[in-house]
């Protein structure tokens, strides 16, 4: 079989079990699962072939034109480098273990067989997004995706965040999305064709008529998609949807996309200063706020969330200086540590019923509850927080290898301006990453007060999946050594300098939290254990329940805000109002679009009502009134019929004679 076929196979695969899990889930239940499971895991195999043999060596580019349009050709193209090879791998392993890790979250939930069907179809229209050749076929996965999110944060939709976090999400990525699809038609108009080969040997060849603007559009449809500043504030929110679901968003599908857009596409972005500068600006705020935010969260799944925007923030300061290998790189150990982050989340929270860490942190013995979450946890906020040698050192450090070498003038792949705000912003996130790890883990782990709650041993399908994907959390970033030969040669060995700066700043944030969470702990000893209360319109014993039955988020179930045993409070002082509720970003969107489009709507309805409504309602009464009036003549009388009839011709011969007099 062509490396061609298999290619095209392993976005197919997913969408046919998606498809068949759709017709069959009612007919046939017994089928769902392994029609869940089995397509994924294939796609693996196949990726896995796939980029094996491509070998990081010459792209695999065919193409056949789809249809003819009379004006810029739309094809289908599958161009697979050494990048595309290895997401791909990425995205279809991620994938797989979402769809075995579903099987024991969501045993018992009645809309499985649709939700199955759709993670399915999220991982196909991603895939199609990492192989494709052509952008219009590569914005139809793109699209896709958005739908699948949409239909997936809303799984549980009788809760009220549910259903607004779907919508929200669904409103910000289109608003992204918008100019997004304006820069495509740009960037193709210029270059005459979709064709991504083609885009770059224009770009190459000095052909883009508009860079900057070009640019500037396709990075707020990145913005959108990759959650990065300012278009991040559905993200968090996206936590309302099943734990699973958030795995596969922030790890390999979704969120990803935008950064390995860019990394296609980089020259494009290349060929403007001023949009690198812009892409390091946003990379910078984007770092340096989700850090601040994750602080100072309380819900798990939320510290998580902000964790992943920074993270994203990470690969798109690499983008900003021109290291598109960096930023793959960190895309790839992201994708596994994050996913192990998120799914060892949804053990503790099955197993705690709660997702508050203000509640955590009340129970003692978690970890023996949930001993596979704790290792497994341990190791993927390791990686997280940078610490050698695991996985997220090695990929950190690149990014940050590369925003010094353009900061020290010694690359001209990017500004200088760009490398030293990625650098400095990289360094401060690093401290803040260090932090929130610690932070989380203390609270989750090392609790003290009552007997945390015991709901029996997770499913098997759960727990294995921890310790599959803690191998790459731990040992994937020591493949810095072949992974050149898939990143245009560039080189990914750690430097000395930001390596010891990184690390050491790590271990600062690390050592600052833990000796907060001491200070902290022996206030919150002295505090009775009735001053953490849940949300006053929520009882507990029914918060903890639904969230047992649902595997949902439990947003009612928030400690109180004066909980003294959280060191974020301690450390970010008071900051840390403004960083819990995401800088008020929100509140801001709302003053300036929200509330002005509602006003608009309320008097664009006035008018309609008030103004069009009475014309409307007026040519509709003056017939009825003239009717009214020639009703009320139609008495039925004869007589009066006779005598109206001569007091007409009375009428009638009066007027002509006074005519004929007055000729």
């Amino acid at each position: 079989m062509t490396t061609t076929t298999l290619a095209v196979l392993v976005p197919l695969l997913p969408f046919l079990g998606a498809v068949a899990g759709l017709l069959l889930g009612r007919t046939a239940p017994g089928f769902v699962r392994p029609l869940a499971v089995l397509p994924p895991l294939v796609s693996l195999v196949l990726a896995v072939l796939v980029a094996v043999r491509q070998g990081g060596g010459q792209a695999i580019d065919t193409h056949t034109e789809f249809t003819p349009t009379g004006s810029v050709p739309i094809e289908l193209a599958l161009y697979i480098d050494g990048f595309a090879a290895l997401v791909a791998v990425l995205v279809a392993f991620v994938a797989s273990c979402v769809q075995i890790y579903s099987t024991g979250y969501l045993r018992d939930d009645p809309r499985y067989p649709s939700y199955a069907a759709l993670v399915s179809l999220f991982t196909s229209a991603m895939l199609v997004v990492v192989y494709s050749g052509d952008l219009m076929v590569l914005l139809v996965g793109w699209e896709i995706m958005g739908i699948c999110s949409y239909f997936l944060v809303g799984h549980y939709w009788e809760t009220p965040e549910a259903r607004a976090a779907s919508i929200k999400a669904f409103l910000v990525t289109k608003l992204g999305d918008v100019p997004f699809l304006i820069g495509l038609f740009a960037l193709a108009t210029d270059a005459g064709s979709f064709r991504i080969t083609t885009v770059l040997g224009t770009v190459a060849s000095g052909g883009l008529h508009h860079p900057t603007l070009v640019a500037l559009l396709l990075l707020a449809g990145v913005a959108g998609k990759s959650a990065q500043f300012p278009l991040h504030t559905w993200l968090p929110d996206a936590m309302a949807g099943p734990t699973p679901v958030s795995a596969l968003i922030h790890a390999a599908t979704m969120v990803a996309a935008g950064v390995y857009f860019v990394a296609r596409l980089l020259p494009v972005f290349q060929a403007s200063s001023a949009a690198m500068i812009v892409l390091a600006v946003m990379a910078a705020i984007t770092m340096a706020g989700s850090a601040l935010a994750a602080l100072a969260q309380d819900d798990i799944k939320r510290v998580l969330a902000y964790s992943t925007i920074g993270q994203l923030g990470y690969m798109t300061g690499a983008l900003a200086v021109g290291d598109r290998g960096a930023a793959v790189f960190h895309l790839l150990a992201h994708g596994a540590f994050k996913a192990l982050l998120f799914l060892a989340a949804g053990v503790i929270i099955h197993a705690s019923g709660t997702n508050s860490l203000a509640v955590m942190s009340r129970m003692k013995d978690l970890r023996a509850r949930v001993p596979d979450a704790y290792w497994t946890m341990t190791v993927a906020l390791l990686a997280l927080a940078a610490i050698p040698p695991f996985s997220g050192f090695f990929s950190k450090e690149a990014v940050l290898g590369a925003a010094e070498h353009v900061a020290t003038g010694h690359t001209e792949h990017a500004p200088g301006a760009s490398g030293w705000i990625v650098l400095v912003a990289g360094l401060i996130t690093a401290v803040l990453t260090a932090a929130y790890a610690t932070r989380l883990w203390l609270l989750a782990f090392r609790g003290q007060g009552t007997e945390a709650p015991d709901h029996g041993r997770q499913p098997l399908t759960m727990t294995v999946v921890l310790w599959v994907l803690a191998v790459p959390s731990l040992a994937f970033g020591l493949a810095y050594g072949p992974l050149p030969d898939w990143f245009d040669g560039r080189d990914l060995t750690p430097v000395l300098t930001t390596s010891v700066l990184g690390t050491g700043l790590a271990l600062v944030g690390g050592l600052v939290t833990y000796g907060a969470w001491r200070h902290t702990s022996a206030m919150a000893a002295r505090v009775p254990l009735g001053a953490v209360v849940a949300h006053p319109d929520a009882d507990a014993g029914t918060v903890e329940a639904e969230a047992i039955a649902m595997h949902a988020p439990t947003f009612g179930d928030v400690a109180s805000a004066s909980d003294p045993a959280d060191p974020g409070r301690l450390l970010l002082g008071p900051l840390h109002r403004h960083a819990a509720v995401g800088f008020h970003l929100d509140t801001v969107y709302s003053v300036l679009f929200v509330r002005p489009v509602q006003a608009g709507a309320s008097l664009v309805r006035f008018l309609d009502r008030e103004v069009v409504d009475t014309y409307v309602r007026g040519a509709g009464a003056l017939p009825r009134w003239l009717g009214a009036a020639v009703r009320r003549a139609q008495t039925g009388n004869v007589q009066t019929y006779v005598s109206a009839l001569l007091a007409g011709t009375v009428v009638l011969v009066v007027a002509a004679l006074l005519v004929a007099t007055g000729a």
